[in-house]
């Protein structure tokens, strides 16, 4: 594949983003979905937001699968991409139980990309780690407001 057709390629992703459902999804993942055990996993999975975490997974997911099958460069991936990683960094630690349970196939793709990536998981770790201190700070804000 020719560097021209890898970023059309990634343009398409890049455009697919920005369909609106997506766009609802996304923005519920990263801002809402907060997952500390399986049992919180589970109850999204069969909630409310349920086509909203499968939406961002399996997109991630495929788009990964692109990369791994060589259809994108990871490099070039990875340079204009970074949001795969917030995505796998929520799921990471429990993601054995959420394959017991789904599928041992369960954001597979993911997983191997990150995984390929110099230093993916500790990113995937660090990324968690700033999530999770934007998350009290928003809430700590919320609290302040109120007050």
């Amino acid at each position: 594949m020719s560097k021209q057709e890898e970023a059309g390629l990634l343009l398409k992703l890049y455009e697919l983003r920005r369909e609106e459902t997506m766009r609802v999804a996304r923005d519920w993942y990263f801002r809402e979905f907060n997952p500390q055990t399986m049992a919180d996993f589970t109850a999204t999975m069969f909630g409310a937001h349920s086509g909203h975490l499968r939406m961002v997974v399996t997109y991630w997911d495929m788009a990964a699968a692109l990369v791994n099958h060589g259809a994108v460069g990871m490099d070039f991936f990875n340079d204009c991409n970074g949001e795969h990683i917030g995505v796998f960094s929520k799921i990471e630690p429990i993601l054995k139980d959420i394959r017991a349970m789904m599928s041992p196939k369960f954001a597979a793709n993911l997983e191997k990309l990150v995984d390929a990536t110099p230093g993916g998981r500790e990113l995937s770790a660090s990324t968690r780690e700033r999530m999770k201190a934007v998350m009290a700070q928003l809430a700590a804000q919320s609290q302040s407001a109120k007050a």
